[in-house]
């Protein structure tokens, strides 16, 4: 039987932080037997409903591989979004929380997308209801409001701009460079990160995501002098602190991108713990180190895996293939309201890229990200 889990987040109230409580389940381990018979099952039943299946890098192992050997995708939330969006698909399957789901429907509003789990949330999605950010918008009508992808199809809805980790700093610079001040939401540490590189005067909603937040900079520093040869790589949703200590900042397709370029043999990595498989994969004959979450007022809210990624599974990915629940449903006017600052990010992301290339200028491109003090 599963148990379910108590999980503490931050709950923001406007520019204050207190403390929200949420559950998340915890599915049963299956048999090594019974995962080859879930996996038979699976690539049986996407064929039998012309579905793929997206996943994100950071649920459990099995779920990645099956998605890759099933022709479908590992990748963060837009381009798992983007992906199923262009693929002939009439189904999508999204693994990952429920946030993610959303996005994939409001690029596909003519397609099925179902999840293993529709209870599988976010931290800062959470910490962000629509009724309560809005209210914060209408408080600071001279703003540009700018959203991060981990928030509701609703929250979205309410944006200017919906930003990735991965050109949320471009997007800001830009706006900044206009003179445009910024209402930023949700996560305070992605915030704080973009606003120290691009002195934008940013106004912060004060969530964060429970996984990131857990990393410790004095522990870091020392697992750094144990391993003096290994490069950091922090997902700027961590503490400053942790942050001042990477080598590299950057997304999870990002800091992928620098364990394979980078020059080194060992990596500490300061992210969700599920995107060392694909680093593995991607970076063979290389070492990767979790970060710590322990330490001085550690609290192991997530130990460095998010428990409502792990909600995803063999069992319940098959179920909801064989009965069609779980289907993700978002209002179409809040849909065509929320693609409006999706699409301007992806303009914006594909002019970028044709500046960067054009220039030459590598030091530009998205996809690295430098770390804080050398930048």
């Amino acid at each position: 039987m599963e148990a379910i889990r108590s999980v503490e987040y931050d709950r923001p109230q406007g520019l204050t932080c207190g403390v929200g409580e949420a559950w998340a389940r915890v599915p049963d381990a299956p048999s090594l037997e019974r995962k080859r018979e879930l996996k038979e099952r699976i690539r049986a039943l996407l064929k039998r409903e012309e579905a793929v299946l997206v996943a994100h890098y950071y649920v459990d192992a099995e779920l990645q591989e099956l998605a890759d050997e099933t022709g479908g995708c590992v990748a963060d939330s837009l381009e798992m979004a983007r992906f199923g969006r262009d693929h002939a698909a009439k189904t999508l399957v999204v693994a990952g929380v429920r946030f993610m789901g959303e996005t994939s429907k409001i690029l596909s509003p003519h397609k099925r997308v179902l999840m293993p789990d529709l209870d599988a949330t976010c931290s800062l999605d959470l910490g962000c209801p629509v009724d309560e950010f809005s209210a914060f918008c209408d408080q600071h009508p001279d703003r540009t409001v700018v959203v991060y992808a981990n928030t509701s199809a609703a929250v979205k809805a309410r944006a200017d701009w919906m930003v990735t980790s991965s050109i949320g700093l471009e997007i800001v610079a830009d706006l900044h460079a206009r003179g445009e001040k910024i209402l930023w939401a949700p996560d305070r540490h992605l915030g704080g990160y973009i606003q120290k590189k691009t002195g934008a005067d940013m106004l912060m909603w004060q969530g964060s995501c429970l996984v990131h937040d857990e990393f410790k900079g004095i522990e870091l520093d020392l697992l750094r002098n144990e391993y003096p040869d290994a490069k950091i790589l922090v997902h700027p949703e961590s503490p400053e602190g942790v942050v001042q200590l990477a080598d590299v900042v950057g997304s999870t397709t990002q800091l992928i991108d620098a364990a394979v370029k980078l020059d080194a043999k060992r990596f500490i990595v300061a992210t969700d713990l599920g995107i060392l498989h694909k680093m593995r994969l991607a970076a063979p004959g290389k070492t990767f180190i979790e970060a710590p979450t322990a330490g001085n007022s550690a609290t192991c809210k997530s130990c460095a895996h998010c428990p409502w990624m792990a909600m995803n599974g063999l069992a319940n990915l098959a179920d909801v293939l064989e009965r069609g629940h779980n289907e993700i449903h978002v209002d179409p006017q809040i849909g065509e309201r929320a693609r409006l600052p999706i699409d301007r990010m992806l303009d914006f992301a594909a002019r970028h890229k044709k500046r960067v290339q054009a220039s030459g200028d590598l030091a530009k491109d998205t996809r690295l990200f430098s770390n804080v003090g050398a930048a």
